[in-house]
């Protein structure tokens, strides 16, 4: 097959590169098998439990909205109460809390920066003793909430084996997503996340088919006005995921030797949304908590304010959900993205940018611009997050309520991350031939 150097890998070389190729061949095989694995470990159950009451509370609606929402995230493994009921949760969190205190500690923050490749290993390091010790928490409180109602013989021991179970099964997890990101494709978190996420969609296909097929018209049209609008957002996230602010820089002429290098321009890419998923997360958990609190809380007033305020339609949860993804979305811009930083790096290469003094101004402009795309990226998240759930009340179709805002994020940014991994596959593949050839 004839292909070009300059040129991104197409569908068919693509395919062809995963079927002929052994590397790529025995990288993709390696991820499938890791992800089936995981999928079946969900449905083998932990002891003691009597899941004929658990399920029941679970479709009356008596645990409250915060298990409804983590569940989308474990593939149905904590309603069903697996042995990997927790999946990667507790390395996600490890993640992100690891990630703040990188920011605070100085410590941390020189391992990360100066010590290299042996710096990163460390961190990963303290990043799995802080998901155990995560894991461990958990499942004991997850093992206590169960432990009246639905243990078959409440004790020490029951708690005990449930905490052993939950976080072997967790700790496993987390091994396997290691083992996906060393030797098979992707990041292997976001896939055990992005399966888990697609593992819900046939039950929810299914049931938006059968809505369908009622004869209410109206319902009909609402099914395929949601369809339609989920489509749009898929669009409007991939265009907003790839989207980058290029600011020039130029590099000034050296002198090696006897050769002179002449002034290069290049660019210093911003990304649009540079929180990514991550401010939707961390304001749906905040938003989360007062329903999760009014299910162990027995004051009527505390009760009726939640119920009544802070439904997913009031104007009360729409403007601290808009307000709170604005927040988190300045704040985890300013962890990912240090104009200070980045003004140094360029005084040191030697590059600037185009009617900007190094230094102090560069720093600032960096900021200016930094903020005016975080501010467009906080628009955007908030349009995400609010829409799917206006369609659905509009339209009274609930079948996809649990795919919102943060599943269609998160699917679309780990496909277009995993897909562009193969290509660089494909791409070292394709210059390997030229080589040997």
């Amino acid at each position: 097959m004839i292909v070009s150097r300059g040129k991104a890998p197409s569908a068919q070389e693509t395919f062809m590169q995963m079927a002929q190729a052994a590397g790529l061949r025995g990288r993709v095989l390696v991820t499938l098998g890791l992800l089936v694995l995981v999928r079946l470990g969900v449905f083998i159950p932990v002891p003691g439990i009597d899941r004929a009451a658990f399920s029941e509370a679970i479709q009356g609606g008596g645990l409250g909205g915060f298990i409804g929402f983590i569940d989308i995230f474990v593939g149905g493994g904590l309603s069903a109460l697996g042995i990997f009921a927790l999946g990667i949760l507790p390395y996600i969190n490890a993640s992100i809390i690891m990630q703040l205190l990188t920011a605070a500690l100085p410590a941390l923050e020189d391992l990360q920066k100066n010590e290299g490749e042996a710096g990163r290993r460390k961190i990963s390091q303290i990043t799995r003793y802080v998901a155990l010790g995560w894991a461990v928490l958990q499942s004991t409180l997850l093992s206590l909430f169960l432990l009246m109602p639905f243990a078959e013989q409440p004790g020490p021991v029951f708690v005990l084996q449930t905490v052993i179970a939950l976080t072997a099964g967790s700790m496993f997890v987390m091994w396997v997503g290691e083992l996906i990101t060393e030797r098979g494709i992707g990041n292997g978190a976001s896939l055990l996340i992005f399966i888990n996420i697609v593992s819900t969609l046939p039950r929810s296909l299914g049931q938006t088919i059968e809505l369908a097929q009622s004869g209410d018209r109206s319902l009909v049209g609402g099914v395929i006005i949601l369809l339609l609008v989920f489509l749009a957002m898929i669009v409007g996230i991939v265009f907003v995921q790839e989207g980058t602010r290029r600011i020039p820089i130029i590099s000034a002429r050296r002198q090696v030797g006897r050769k002179l290098y002449l002034e290069q321009s290049n660019y210093l890419p911003l990304r649009l949304n540079q929180g990514g998923v991550m401010p939707i997360i961390f304001a749906s958990a905040v938003l989360v908590l007062p329903l999760s609190l009014s299910q162990y809380i027995s004051n009527p007033a505390f009760v009726e304010f939640v119920n009544t305020y802070f439904d997913t339609t009031s104007w009360l949860y729409i403007t601290l959900y808009l307000l709170l993804i604005l927040f988190f979305s300045y704040f985890y811009a300013s962890l990912v993205v240090n104009p200070e930083d980045m003004s140094r790096n360029l005084k040191k290469m030697g590059a600037s940018i185009p009617g900007i003094r190094p230094g102090k101004a560069t720093t600032e402009y960096i900021g200016r611009v930094l903020n005016r795309l975080t501010f467009l990226g906080a628009i955007f998240l908030g349009l995400v997050a609010v829409i799917p759930s206006a369609v659905e009340s509009a339209t009274r179709v609930q079948t996809f309520r649990g795919l919102g805002a943060t599943s269609l994020l998160i699917l679309v940014g780990v496909a277009i991350d995993t897909a562009k991994q193969i290509q660089t596959y494909v791409i070292s593949q394709r210059y390997e031939g030229m080589v040997k050839q």
